[in-house]
């Protein structure tokens, strides 16, 4: 899926939280936020694309997972924290190169001309939360949790995975069919992820030994070497170079996207416009990785992943600007759910892991928080069905003020900046009493009562909002007369 991806260290955070948040882009699908508990998390398991059986072990933690409604396509979980607080977002499609493809391609299924599978394929984003996320109990095993099954099972795409504990963020990108690169995200940094290969920097040596920062494929130091695959020639390590894309599509689709989010949280480490710029939209050498001017909150995630080129020329949505459109947004129409996942180190173990939660095209849509440790969510973000239903689906309230909301931008923008900014600001007041409650009590309770608070805030708010995008575009329809018109 074309999704975009940002991490944030603790140290760069504004909390000292590891936070982690992607958006996920699929075709307008319809999304839910649950709560996959032991007794329902599967011992054998059966892809839907690859048609590929896993045998799973019998110890299963308890997990989040927003997976689509519609399960003809697989469940696509997309992202979740377990009841470890484990949080683990997958996946970011990425890039990859001939060379690498042609030493070791993707495990695709085979099927015979009846259409029944012949030989199964690997793994890939259908798949990856339900295998990996319900047995890990920290960042780190989960890169090799995964790790092992890529080597195993192989993969028929490219993607890119991030896990997070309250200490560590780590990001995993999968290389060719079965191999891999993982690296830990400095505290006092955060990374950018737009749809291509993105570690710049890796230390084999750490690799292949204390593995303090980094990992990989058991035998991936060969692999480059016996297919030829290091192109560098300062004798830097640059995986980037080496695994990933060299395509003038990225620099319409990919480039401008890590261009946008590193220009707004560090505007002055480097000149990002003008003729003289150290880095353009087009820039194939935009770092992964930065230290921000400052620390980031989850306000600042939210804005950067509705992001559209605010304040640039390139805003589909500017009346002045000279090059709009050109560039593929961050906040594009088609996402089906984004969740910022917050693993608090300050509070109890049983309300550490938090998910802001939204739905739907993220320039229009607003966030809220949910305690992660419950044994169900309220029916307004669980329930959501196919069918339209504005009045107890948050999904669905969001994508109509999304729809509604684009097509007449300048007469609602406002409304919707009030709305997303009442439910932050709602979301943030509820967290800090029922904390403090919890804290008193230590009733598990509270977190439900919580939840059930901030699904009744969000509906109010939701729809407030979808009443006021409506009268807007209602006044702006093209068979409006007047007789005093004349």
């Amino acid at each position: 899926m074309a999704c975009t991806t940002i991490l944030v260290g603790k140290k760069a955070s504004y909390d000292g939280s590891t936070l982690i948040a992607r958006n996920d882009d699929g075709f307008f699908d319809e999304k839910k936020l649950i709560v996959v508990s032991p007794n329902k998390q599967p011992r054998k398991y059966k892809s839907k694309i690859a048609q590929l059986e896993i045998e799973l072990p019998d110890n299963p933690l308890s997990y989040t997972s927003t997976p689509s409604v519609n399960p003809s396509h697989g469940i696509w979980a997309a992202n979740g924290i377990n009841s470890d607080n484990v949080a683990m977002t997958a996946t970011e499609t990425i890039t990859s190169n001939p060379l690498v493809l042609g030493a070791d391609p993707y495990v695709k299924p085979e099927f015979k001309d009846n259409g029944k599978i012949k030989t199964p394929g690997g793994i890939g984003e259908e798949d990856l939360v339900v295998l990996v996320l319900p047995y890990i109990h920290s960042a780190r095993e989960g890169v090799i949790r995964l790790g092992q099954l890529l080597e195993q099972y192989g993969t028929y795409e490219p993607n890119g995975i991030a896990f997070a504990d309250e200490n560590e963020i780590w990001w995993l990108e999968t290389i060719g069919g079965h191999h891999f690169i993982a690296r830990r995200v400095k505290d006092e940094e955060y990374v950018i992820m737009p749809n291509q290969f993105g570690i710049d920097r890796f230390d084999l040596d750490d690799a292949f030994g204390s593995q303090k920062e980094n990992i990989c494929s058991k035998d991936l130091r060969e692999f480059i070497k016996d297919n030829h695959l290091d192109l560098n020639l300062n004798g830097v390590f640059n995986p980037r170079l080496v695994f990933g894309s060299h395509s003038d599509s990225d620099h319409v689709y990919n480039t401008p996207r890590a261009w946008f989010m590193a220009r707004y949280f560090n505007p002055r480490s480097y000149k990002w416009d003008g003729e003289d710029a150290d880095f353009t939209p087009e820039s194939d050498d935009i770092p992964w990785a930065l230290v921000p001017e400052h620390k980031i909150t989850v306000e600042e995630i939210k804005y950067i992943l509705s992001s559209y080129y605010q304040g640039t020329p390139y805003n589909p949505f500017s009346k002045v600007a000279t090059k709009p459109g050109i560039y593929r947004p961050i906040g594009i129409s088609r996402t089906g759910v984004m969740e910022i996942l917050q693993i608090r180190p300050y509070v109890d173990e049983a309300i550490k892991g938090v998910g802001w939660l939204s739905f739907g095209s993220n320039p229009f849509s607003a966030s809220i928080p949910f305690y992660a440790n419950v044994p169900s969510f309220p029916k307004y973000v669980s329930g959501t069905t196919l069918d339209i239903d504005t009045l107890d689906s948050y999904f669905w309230a969001s994508r109509l003020i999304g729809v509604l909301a684009d097509q007449n931008y300048g007469s609602c923008i406002q409304h919707i900046e009030r709305y997303q900014a009442a439910m932050s600001n709602k979301g943030h007041e509820i967290l800090n009493r029922y904390d403090a409650l919890f804290a008193k009590e230590k009733d598990l309770k509270l977190l439900e009562k919580a939840n059930d608070e901030m699904a009744s805030f969000a509906k109010k708010e939701s729809l407030k909002a979808l009443h006021n995008v409506t009268m807007e575009a209602s006044k702006a329809m093209k068979c409006g007369y007047s007789r005093s018109d004349n």
